[in-house]
């Protein structure tokens, strides 16, 4: 018996691994990414005429209003397109934030800081803790906005290839961080408000007295936090890492070898201009009347320091690689900086022309509506299907992971989602806090295989700079079994919670009990 099982484990394992080969070849076979987001804005265009001219359309769940499919082969269509592309292209948020960035990163990566930082971390560090490390800084980035995705993901890559692993591994457990677990957090993030106020008009249409407070889900997110870093490592460990095999490609690797003398001390005083970089910016927030505060409420969470925080991290890496460089004497004048920023922004000229094209396939999907069409649609379904309980909890967490792989961002599509899914939920005796919980699972899992993520882009970039022929397939590929195990365990965890009757943080009940 025990042998049938074993057979049986190896068997599924086999198909498992045989189904990502099989993604792997077949979206690598697609054309070049950026051909590939061109064709696809088409197949949007080509869309939204076959959906207007068949009336596909949805009632908005708040306003009553009739939302149609935008038809982009028509006069106003083309009109829009046409004044549109480079304004999509200079606008989408990626574009900015990575280029400005870059600026920091040229000059901490020419100065030899990254270098000699990565070679500090892999000398100290216990190697059995390096995915978990990765894993958990992507999660603890979700404070910095879209940071991880700039810094870490490449981040991730560099320090396992330096530790002689497959650096597409660290990449996924980067990605697996930052991304797959978007809805856990071990502190309070600026999305935290965001979803509790929708969630609040959402639950007033039944109760005008309800409000949702933000921390309403911190402890089951605060749990979250440790299931992904987990998950994101047993996967990445058993079954991401050993699929990849060892790496051949000709990408060049930071050579671990002992910091000398000068290096320790640019690496030393390199750290105190970090200190002093904290220092300054708690300086700006911190006090009630810092000049980073919202000027009017004071508040932090929604204030110029997190509207503006890619500059932040800029500074945040721009001093410490200039004082490394003096002190090392690779930067000896401000052309040395110049010229570190230069070759950094260089070797951004693939992703700038991907952007171009991936910026016209999400503003043409934007535009024409579908994604809302299908997400208010698919809501309906749901509520109509008359399930309740846990089922009903489990097949929400399903669907929100679905719409997720149309929509990308959770606030717009909570505010479609919440005014359906909230009071009916609450009428069926559970609290909004369930509610947006189960759907902060779903908004997070398939982060990962979406190229609706604004960011997917330039997770292909990345993966490009270790291997050419890698494309979306690869990234697919490698990132699916995260996709289903998160999933599955995270699902389960909600359900446990559930069963155990354990509250989802302060003022944040499982039950809801009508006035």
């Amino acid at each position: 018996m025990k042998k049938n099982v074993e057979k049986l484990k190896g068997f599924s394992s086999r198909i498992f691994l045989k189904s990502l080969d099989y993604i792997e070849i077949v979206g690598n076979k697609l054309p070049h990414p950026a051909t590939l987001f061109a064709l696809l804005a088409v197949l949007v265009v080509l869309i939204s005429w076959l959906t207007a001219y068949f009336g596909y359309q949805a009632v908005h769940p708040v306003s009553g209003k009739v939302i149609m499919v935008n038809n982009l082969v028509s006069g106003d269509g083309f009109r829009w397109i046409y004044t549109h592309i480079i304004t999509n292209f200079v606008l989408f948020p990626p574009l900015g934030y990575v280029l400005v960035v870059m600026v920091g990163i040229g000059v901490a990566e020419g100065s030899g800081l990254f270098n000699v930082m990565i070679r500090a971390l892999v000398l100290g560090a216990p190697r059995r803790l390096i995915t978990a490390a990765v894993v958990t800084a992507g999660i603890l980035s979700h404070l910095a906005s879209e940071a991880g995705y700039v810094l870490l993901i490449p981040l991730g890559a560099m320090i396992f290839h330096a530790m002689g692993r497959h650096p597409m591994a660290g990449l996924a457990a980067a990605f697996c961080g930052v991304s797959g677990g978007f809805g856990a957090n071990f502190l309070i993030g600026a999305m935290d408000p965001v979803l509790a106020g929708l969630s609040t008009s959402a639950a007033q249409i039944l109760d005008p007295e309800m409000v949702v407070n933000p921390v309403v889900n911190y402890y089951f997110l605060f749990v979250s936090g440790f299931l992904v870093i987990i998950v994101g490592t047993w996967v990445t460990n058993t079954i991401v890492e050993p699929r990849l095999g060892k790496y051949t490609g000709t990408a060049e690797k930071i050579p671990v070898d002992n910091l000398s003398s000068i290096e320790k001390k640019g690496l030393r005083r390199a750290g105190l201009g970090v200190l002093v970089v904290i220092i300054l910016l708690a300086l700006s927030i911190i006090p009630e009347n810092g000049i980073l505060r919202d000027p009017e409420t004071g508040s932090v969470l929604h204030s110029p320091f997190f509207d503006g925080v890619i500059i932040a991290i800029l500074i945040f890496f721009f001093i410490p690689g200039i004082i490394y460089g003096y002190v090392t004497k690779t930067v000896k004048s401000d052309k040395d900086v110049v010229s570190h920023i230069t070759k950094s922004m260089a070797g951004m000229a693939g992703y700038i022309v991907l952007v171009f094209f991936a910026a016209q396939f999400v503003y043409f999907f934007s535009y024409s509506n579908l994604g809302l069409v299908v997400a208010i649609n698919g809501a309906h379904t749901l509520s109509n299907i008359g399930l309740t309980g846990i089922p009903l909890i489990v097949a929400f967490v399903i669907m929100s992971a679905m719409i997720n792989m149309f929509m990308g961002s959770a606030s717009a599509k909570w505010a479609i989602m919440a005014p359906v899914f909230v009071p009916m939920l609450m009428l069926l005796g559970y609290h909004p806090g369930l509610t947006q919980a189960a759907f902060r699972i779903g908004d997070s899992v398939t982060n990962l295989i979406t190229p609706m993520m604004s960011y997917f882009a330039l997770i292909v970039t990345f993966a490009q700079k270790y291997d050419q022929r890698y494309g979306i397939g690869t990234i697919i590929s490698s990132m699916m079994p995260y996709t289903i195990f998160l999933t599955i365990f995270w699902t389960l965890l909600l359900v446990g919670w559930m069963l155990l009757g354990l509250p989802l943080g302060p003022d944040g009940p499982l039950l809801y009990q009508a006035p």
